[in-house]
């Protein structure tokens, strides 16, 4: 069986993604948020602001004077304005590299679940340390794809034991860094102190097999695209054997967990 090409690392739109991870991504903000405990009413960016999860969740729970929501997908940000109402929220398109705010003007700099999207995460970082003011809190969460991200782990062992090239093509292959370790030393490297890592850990309870297939008919991340490049039988034997794989309760639902890895640190040295 043909390995398909390596897909690129990029979203069709809204819809699609809050069906793959978006619905479980709102589930790791308030936790995410809990643990920076930020004071109330400052002034906050957010990263990669996707489908406005994160700017959502940090109106309601972290009190803040204004929310700027930036992300490079024009589909994303009429999903996110749409959704997101609260007038202290706005949101702008940019690249993460060349982020359009000026220096120092925010007190918290956030990103959900973007940085393995970036293609050079130290510009990212030392955008976003321009960007906080001195003490500002600079923080972000990614999921833990070696093995943590259970849904997307069980896809590509089921893809790998029938095509062992399939694991290049893994997001666990390719974000390698998305572990304590190198998150740690990326958020040092920018010139951030008292970096501290922790584990996200949420439930992805999906109603039924269907449920958890459909969506890698139609997402446009990694493993998605890997799926729908699969010829026909291909993907009926991927299926089947991921429906083999998968631990399902006797009402039929798949009980499985998301890890995400947060990271923060405090803007100058």
């Amino acid at each position: 069986m043909a390995t398909p090409h390596a897909p690129a690392d990029s979203w069709a739109g809204g819809n699609s993604y809050e069906d793959y991870v978006g619905r479980w991504s709102r589930l790791v903000a308030p936790e995410f948020l809990a643990w920076l405990a930020p004071p109330p009413a400052g002034r906050w960016l957010d990263i990669g602001c996707g489908t406005g999860v994160l700017t959502e969740t940090a109106l309601v729970a972290a009190a803040p004077t204004t929310v700027v929501g930036v992300d490079p997908s024009e589909d994303f940000l009429r999903h996110a304005a749409a959704r997101v109402s609260d007038p202290r929220a706005s949101f702008r398109l940019g690249n993460a590299q060349a982020l359009p705010v000026e220096d120092g003007a925010v007190d918290v700099v956030v990103s959900g679940l973007m940085l393995n999207f970036v293609p050079d995460r130290t510009a990212a970082l030392r955008e976003m340390c321009r960007v906080a003011r001195h003490g500002a809190t600079v923080a972000a969460y990614v999921w833990d794809y070696t093995g943590g991200m259970q849904l997307m782990r069980h896809f590509w062992d089921a893809a790998i034991s029938r095509d062992p090239a399939a694991a290049s093509a893994s997001e666990g292959a390719r974000f390698d860094f998305c572990r304590p370790g190198p998150l740690r030393a990326l958020f040092a490297g920018a010139g951030l102190r008292d970096v501290d890592v922790a584990p996200i850990v949420v439930p992805t309870v999906f109603a039924d097999f269907d449920d958890y297939w459909a969506p890698f008919l139609h997402a446009s991340a990694p493993a998605p695209a890997y799926a729908r490049a699969l010829g026909e039988d291909d993907r009926v034997a991927l299926r089947e054997a991921l429906r083999q794989r998968l631990p399902v309760r006797d009402d039929g639902s798949i009980p499985l967990t998301a890890r995400a890895w947060a990271v923060r640190g405090v803007n100058g040295g």
